[in-house]
């Protein structure tokens, strides 16, 4: 179980983010606040705020992910920070040097905040637990357990598009046994009231015990989708994927793929989320990928400013005037 309170300093505020569990409504609101005050940097001569200007953030990607790192990148510079990409693959903990050896070298650095991504679920908890003070940690994806920032730009782009989160029924299709997103999203959409969160996938893709993280769990696609007004659909992790019991990915795609007459059955105002990247032909064709009822690139465009409120919040600087 990763013990949540190691997020919060002794003022209640944000220290690290490395799970959305546990984070009362509030805190989740005052975060998505925070973004809308970013969303307009995008557009200036010069795309830039000087709040985090003199700090130095380390993104520490043991793992790939383009998107996640470019993104983290982009909001870390807009916010006028030193960025600093370690290649980890060819780091020195490659040639057998110890995480904490590195860590302890980066931290006599003078750097102010680790974004990690791993593997392995619960490493960003470890790290949080062994640097120093001084140093804020945000989870970028560990294994299966957690992807905040993604959750969090996953409710911007929800609640530009819809308003209140109460009235919603919202529809997670795919992979939820192996998805770290879709257990961040879980909990930010029960934790913001939405009135239904149902997750869609084949039996041999569902957790056990999921019904106690306040789901409704669906087989059949159509059911799962009818009357929906908001559909996030997962990738199939095959990454992950240890010996799980699929079907081939043709016939993944004709009992659980989206396409425009499955989409129908959503509300006519319902939005299609993904995280990235899509597996056309086999979670969603491209008629539904690129079509009106798309956000697939708002949320890249969004996931910026959310991960710059949450490295403001992180670090603590105050978000009145950021746009002066």
């Amino acid at each position: 179980m990763i013990q949540k309170n190691i997020q919060l300093d002794n003022q209640g505020r944000l220290k690290h983010l490395l799970t959305l569990e546990g984070l009362t409504r509030q805190m989740i609101i005052d975060i998505l606040d925070a973004a809308e005050s970013f969303t307009s940097v995008a557009g200036q001569a010069v795309k830039k705020v000087p709040l985090l200007r003199g700090k130095t953030i380390v993104n520490l990607f043991f793992e790939d992910s383009t998107r996640t790192l470019t993104t983290f990148e982009l909001a870390a510079k807009r916010l006028s920070a030193d960025v600093l990409k370690i290649n980890v693959r060819t780091s020195a903990t490659s040639k057998g040097e110890s995480l904490l050896d590195m860590l302890r070298n980066l931290e006599a650095m003078h750097c102010d905040m680790f974004v990690v991504r791993h593997a392995e679920s619960g490493a960003a908890h470890f790290i949080a637990s062994h640097v120093a003070p001084h140093i804020s940690v945000i989870n970028a994806g560990d294994g299966r357990h957690a992807h905040p920032t993604q959750a969090l730009l996953d409710m911007f782009t929800i609640r530009k598009h819809k308003g209140e989160f109460a009235p919603l029924t919202v529809a997670i299709v795919g992979d939820i046994m192996h998805s770290r997103v879709a257990r961040s999203q879980i909990h930010a959409l029960t934790t913001l009231g939405v009135s239904e969160v149902r997750v869609v996938a084949p039996n041999s893709l569902i957790p056990t015990a999921v019904n106690t993280l306040g789901v409704h769990v669906y087989h059949d696609l159509s059911e799962g989708l009818h009357n929906a007004d908001v559909v996030i659909m997962l990738r199939l992790q095959k990454e992950r994927m240890q010996g799980a019991n699929l079907p081939s990915e043709h016939e993944y795609f004709q009992r659980y793929g989206l396409i425009p007459e499955k989409m129908a059955l959503a509300k006519p105002n319902a939005i299609v989320m993904h995280p990235g990247p899509i597996n056309r032909g086999v979670e969603m064709s491209s008629e539904v990928a690129d079509g009106p009822q798309s956000v697939i690139l708002e949320q890249v465009s969004n996931g910026i400013a959310v991960r710059m409120a949450v490295m403001s919040l992180v670090l603590g600087r105050p978000l009145e005037g950021t746009m002066t």
